[in-house]
């Protein structure tokens, strides 16, 4: 079979127009990936949805044998060994030990414990910039709340931080040569990081994990806990942080939206599930592989194939959304797929919720002429390749003259 050379994913990605061509003619397509794989790009929907909970689609790359590797960054092999144990590219029945044992003690109960601690951590970040004027949320607050809100659910001490928040930026943001870097310390701090837990245990999610580990070790190995640190720390502050500033820049970019939300605060749950929709960061789904062929779409994709599902599209289907393309805060039933679907739906996903619940609620009430800035069209998105991430480079806001303490 004769590999294309078009299209290629940094013509389609993030560019709205071209997943609404992709989902009206040419729903299951060829299309050459970052590092010069071949994979089938998935855009509708329903297709997605099919694909998800089909088992003959894994998350193990084993299962492939088109997935170019030379053409990647020279990642170091101690993170590689870990990525290739991490959760998310597992099977069953691995998948299903490794998430049941994760779910006993990162538990929604443990989720709706913090909410009284995120909202100290919010009102705390918002007291120390009610008297600014013009500030870049995204820096001052989107990202602080997340990273200590994670930090604080795994037991990162105060000391690690600043160093492990470097090595995610670099790793998830930074040139190529900053990648490897960035990749090693992420490793390496979270090889730390379960050694103090395991020598000075706490009341968090690491030592858990660990007293799981020590107990059993049949049921999580070394680098299957080493592996879970990373992911949760990764996963819980990145798309956090920009589920808050891109929400943010949605309402205020939204004056007619921002003013259904002050006059009824009720409508908080569904504008956040609305800007998950449409203003979630990840545009794309992790690679899939194919055990055996699959008919998908009306498209039969052969084994061993890699196959891409584009979130960002499946969101804005006009199949399954009415009037997709438009923000709607009252929106209902709004089955969005930002946090996936099936077995692999995202753990931290009632986490996020929670954050964003109170971040937007907060920001909401204390600071009743918030607003941008500058005009919503100079607010520039970085937009990042190949990760499929999208974030603002910064989000200016000013808070106006009647910022309210908190209670």
């Amino acid at each position: 079979m004769t590999e294309p050379a078009e299209p290629t994913m940094l013509d389609l990605l993030f560019d709205r127009e071209e997943y609404r061509a992709l989902r009206e003619s040419r729903p299951v397509t060829r299309v050459r990936h970052f590092n010069g794989t071949v994979a089938w790009l998935v855009s509708r929907y329903d297709d997605i949805k099919a694909v998800l909970a089909d088992p003959r689609v894994s998350n193990d790359p084993r299962h492939q044998s088109r997935l170019n590797t030379t053409a990647a960054p020279g990642l170091p092999p101690e993170y590689l060994r870990y990525l290739g144990r991490g959760v998310s590219m597992m099977d069953p029945p691995n998948h299903t030990r490794v998430r049941r044992l994760v779910s006993t003690v990162f538990t929604a109960r443990r989720v709706r414990n913090l909410r009284p601690r995120i909202q100290e951590l919010t009102d705390d970040l918002l007291d120390e910039l009610a008297g600014t004027g013009e500030l870049d949320l995204l820096a001052e607050f989107a990202y602080p709340l997340p990273f200590a809100v994670i930090s604080e659910l795994l037991g990162v001490p105060e000391e690690f931080r600043a160093h492990w928040r470097s090595a995610l930026e670099g790793m998830m943001w930074g040139s190529w040569e900053q990648v490897a870097p960035g990749a090693q310390a992420m490793a390496d701090y979270a090889e730390r990081l379960v050694a103090l837990r395991r020598d000075e245990p706490g009341d968090d999610l690491i030592s858990a994990l660990v007293r799981i580990r020590d107990t059993d070790g049949d049921r999580l190995d070394d680098d299957e806990l080493v592996s879970l640190v990373i992911t949760i720390l990764n996963a819980g502050h990145e798309t956090s942080a920009q589920l808050i500033a891109n929400g943010t820049f949605a309402l205020l970019s939204h004056p007619d939206q921002l003013a259904a939300l002050r006059a009824d605060p009720a409508l908080l749950s569904p504008a956040v599930e609305e800007m998950l929709r449409l203003f979630g960061p990840a545009e794309l789904a992790g690679l899939r592989f194919t055990r055996e062929p699959v008919e998908v779409g009306g498209v039969t994709i052969p084994a061993g194939e890699v196959v891409q599902l584009l979130w960002a599209s499946a969101n804005r289907d006009e199949t399954q959304f009415a009037d997709a393309e438009r923000l709607d805060i009252t929106r209902r039933n709004n089955a969005h797929l930002a946090f996936g679907h099936g077995i692999h739906y995202c753990l931290g996903a009632a986490l996020g919720r929670v954050e964003a619940d109170v971040a937007f609620g907060t920001l909401l009430r204390r600071f009743p002429r918030l607003s941008l800035a500058v005009p919503a069209e100079q607010v520039r998105w970085k937009r990042g390749f190949p990760r499929g991430i999208n974030r603002l480079e910064a989000l200016p806001v000013t808070f106006g003259s009647d910022a309210q303490r908190a209670a």
